[in-house]
């Protein structure tokens, strides 16, 4: 029985030549042969080493034998009536994440995952409600935005010097908790980000957490990419029930490392993401408290309309609401952009991911139980 191929994706320069050096490639040719994949796999697109045609036939055969660019299963991809595309991608059997692609007039969003699950519960998430399976390696994070642009054909004018492309932002939002998958979401952004690839600028890759306050400064330091944090309460009070993670690193240490992330500027400023949940963070008050605890930090704030899904404990803030919160917001000199809801008909809205077979077995659950109810009722 053969051995399974290794697959190159993901994997850095020096982790590429490594795997070269393991296959027998002499030191001196690495560096050059490393470049002729790399470009393949992530200029071209390629899927086999059949298409390097800069490599011999007898050196992409014995390549093929050991190696492998192959993607993982694309179980569903479904599109929204505004755009959004939403693809459900299987790695492993019962390892499935969401990955969104969101389009606008002058930017196209690819919203990717680092884990299967996530460990944090936070009360307006979906994902939350799903337990932790394992972190994403590198490979399987940078194997989503090649999932992406394969189905939105974008090879190879995806090309770092093409204005042709569609995927031109991402954000480190989807499932799971980046911080909480430290090395393989570094590595796998800066293969992402690296100008001989996809070509990604940092400036264009956004982090997400929801404030593991010890890892922001690695992160700035080691990763480099825009920073944003999910907010969404400026009271320990009220964060901490609907962020549990506030038990542990609240408001004022979590803000604390914002104002000493390293990079911060005007030009690099820090996004809040604040859920809006009616009756419970979006009063006139929590929006000048708002504004106060984060005095002096370059920033700006993303107000999102509370995305519901099936058993949520909220209810989104009415409209009028969110945008009196915004009015505060703006006046004391923060943008404040209300963020349009995007792809809710096919539950593809922020908050609302959530692996499939996840789903499919809770519903196969309620079923079950409803089953039980209905035999037990008198004839």
């Amino acid at each position: 029985m053969s051995s399974p191929k290794t697959s190159l994706i993901g994997l850095t320069r020096d982790g590429l030549k490594a795997a070269l050096a393991g296959a027998g490639v002499e030191a001196k040719h690495q560096t050059m042969r490393a470049s002729q994949i790399w470009n393949a796999a992530y200029v071209q697109g390629a899927t086999g080493f059949d298409a390097i045609t800069t490599l011999a036939k007898p050196l992409r055969a014995e390549f093929s034998e050991r190696f492998s660019f192959a993607r993982p299963e694309v179980v569903t991809a479904q599109v929204s009536k505004d755009g959004t595309r939403k693809w459900l991608i299987r790695f492993g059997p019962g390892v499935e994440v969401e990955t969104v692609f969101i389009p606008d007039e002058d930017r196209g969003t690819l919203c990717i995952s680092s884990q299967v699950g996530c460990t944090l519960t936070c009360r307006f998430c979906h994902t939350g409600t799903q337990k932790l399976v394992r972190n994403l390696t590198a490979g399987e994070i940078v194997s989503q935005v090649l999932v992406a642009r394969d189905d939105l054909k974008e090879w190879p004018r995806a090309g770092r010097n093409s204005e042709e492309r569609m995927i031109t932002n991402i954000v480190m939002m989807g499932m799971g908790e980046p911080l909480y998958n430290f090395e393989n979401v570094r590595d796998a952004i800066n293969v992402i980000a690296d100008g001989e690839g996809l070509s990604v600028s940092k400036r264009r890759i956004t982090l997400s957490t929801a404030g593991v306050v010890p890892m922001i400064p690695k992160a700035g330091e080691e990763i480099g990419a825009m920073l944003a944090i999910s907010l969404h309460a400026p009271r320990d009070e009220v964060r901490d029930v609907i962020v549990p993670l506030n038990k542990k690193y609240p408001i004022k240490e979590l803000l604390a490392a914002c104002r000493e992330y390293p990079g911060l500027s005007n030009a690099r400023r820090i996004t809040f993401e604040y859920v809006m949940l009616k009756g419970v963070n979006d009063s006139n008050a929590d929006a000048r408290e708002l504004v106060k605890i984060i005095r002096g930090i370059p920033a700006k704030i993303n107000l999102i309309p509370f995305n519901a899904w099936p058993g949520a404990p909220y209810e989104c803030s009415d409209w009028e609401r969110i945008e009196e919160f915004g009015e505060i917001v703006n006046r004391a000199g923060y943008a404040s952009p209300i963020r349009t809801p995007r792809g809710r008909d096919i539950m593809a809205a922020c908050g609302q991911l959530k692996s499939e077979s996840v789903k499919q077995r809770a519903s196969e659950k309620m079923a079950e139980l409803r089953s039980k109810e209905i035999s037990r009722m008198p004839h």
